[in-house]
C-alpha cells in the first residue's frame, strides 16, 4: 500500500472507479433546470465544461455533491457509490412541466481514473487528449470522455469507457501507472483534505459547513432549492462548525470525541496512520489552524492539532 500511495502523491496510479452513480439528464431545459437545483452555476457552463457542486434540500441540508460535465447534448452527473436512485428521484420530483428527462448511464460507461503528478504523461502514452483546466473535457472518436478531475488535489483524469471496451482500456492503462487500491486512495484523499459524502459530511450537515463551500457554492447565481438557507448563513457570518484536517500523535479510530479542554467539539470522520491524521467537522471555536485539541480513544487520551483549512494539503 506504501507503494500505491507514493504512486498516487509523487508519481501516478489508476483505480476503476465504475462503482461510483452516474445519471444524465436530457431535453431542452436540461441546464436550466439543474441550475434551479444544485448549489453551483450551471447556466454558465459552456460545452466541455464542468464544476462541482452540492444537491441540499430546503433546509440546505445535504443530499448529495455531484460534478456536473456540460457535453453536446446533455448533463452528464458523477457521485457517490449507492446514491443514484435518491439523486434520481430527488431531481425527478421537481421536474413538472420542463422538458428534462433523467437517465441511469453507470450500466454503460466504466470511470477509470489516473491520478497523480504525472498523470498527464500516463495520458500521453495512452494518446488520449490532455484537457488543459479542471473539470474540462474531451472526447475520443471511440466515445471515451477523459475529465481533468484531479481528486486528491495534484493532478488527475477521469476516463468514461464504453463497458464493452473497459476491460481493454483498464488493461492499457495499467501498461503505464499501477493499480492502486482504496486504502492508498482514501491515505492520499485524507492528506489532501478531501472531504467525503457520507462519511466526513453527511445529510445531517448544512452545505458550508462541509469544507465545501469555495468550490461548490456560487452566491452569485441565483434561486435554487435551499439557496434561501445558504445565503442566510453567509450574511450573518459563519457556520458554527466547519471541516479541519487534525494531526494525532497517537492512533485512534473514526467516531473517536474530540476536545477542546473540557468541551466536546466534534468526532473523527475519516483516519489514517503513518502518519496519523484525520478529518473532522468541528466547532467554529477549535478550527483555527495551530489549535491544540485532544482526542479519546479507548487506549487513553491523545494529542491533536489542526493541521489544514479545507482542501488544503498537510504539511508533513
Amino acid at each position: 500500500m506504501d507503494d500505491e500511495f507514493i504512486k498516487l502523491t509523487e508519481s501516478a496510479g489508476w483505480l476503476d472507479l465504475s462503482n461510483r452513480s452516474r445519471l444524465c439528464l436530457l431535453g431542452a431545459d436540461r441546464a436550466k433546470f439543474l441550475h434551479g437545483q444544485v448549489t453551483n452555476d450551471i447556466n454558465g457552463l459552456v460545452e466541455h465544461t464542468g464544476c462541482y457542486a452540492a444537491l441540499v434540500n430546503a433546509k440546505g441540508k445535504m443530499e448529495s455533491d455531484l460534478f456536473v460535465y456540460r457535453l453536446a447534448e446533455e448533463l452528464l452527473l458523477d457521485f457517490e457509490p449507492s446514491l443514484g436512485d435518491a439523486v434520481r428521484a430527488r431531481l425527478e420530483s421537481f421536474i413538472i412541466a420542463e422538458d428534462v428527462e433523467v437517465a441511469d448511464v453507470a450500466p454503460h460507461f466504466g470511470l477509470v481514473s489516473v491520478q497523480g503528478p504525472k498523470a498527464t504523461t500516463v495520458l500521453a502514452a495512452l494518446k488520449l487528449p490532455v484537457p488543459e483546466t479542471e473539470f474540462s473535457l474531451a472526447k475520443t472518436a471511440d466515445e471515451i470522455f477523459v475529465v481533468n478531475q484531479p481528486r486528491l488535489g495534484s493532478a488527475g483524469f477521469d476516463l468514461f469507457v464504453p463497458v464493452d471496451a473497459l476491460a481493454d482500456w483498464k488493461s492499457r492503462v495499467a501498461e503505464h501507472a499501477p493499480l492502486c487500491s482504496e486504502t492508498a486512495f482514501e491515505k492520499a484523499r485524507v492528506l489532501a483534505t478531501v472531504p467525503l459524502f457520507g462519511k466526513d459530511f453527511t445529510s445531517n450537515n448544512l452545505a458550508p459547513e462541509c469544507g465545501i463551500e469555495a468550490r461548490a457554492i456560487s452566491y452569485a447565481k441565483g434561486c435554487y432549492i435551499g439557496q434561501e438557507v445558504i445565503a442566510r448563513i453567509r450574511s450573518r457570518g459563519k457556520v458554527n462548525r466547519i471541516l479541519r484536517g487534525l494531526r494525532l500523535d497517537g492512533a485512534a479510530v473514526e467516531g473517536d470525541a474530540i476536545y477542546l479542554g473540557e468541551k466536546q467539539v466534534g468526532t473523527l470522520s475519516s483516519v489514517i496512520t503513518e502518519p496519523d491524521a484525520a478529518l473532522a467537522i468541528v466547532h467554529r471555536d477549535a478550527a483555527e489552524l495551530g489549535t491544540a485539541l485532544r482526542v479519546d480513544t479507548k487506549n487513553g487520551n491523545v494529542k491533536a492539532k489542526v493541521a489544514t483549512l479545507p482542501f488544503e494539503k498537510f504539511a508533513l
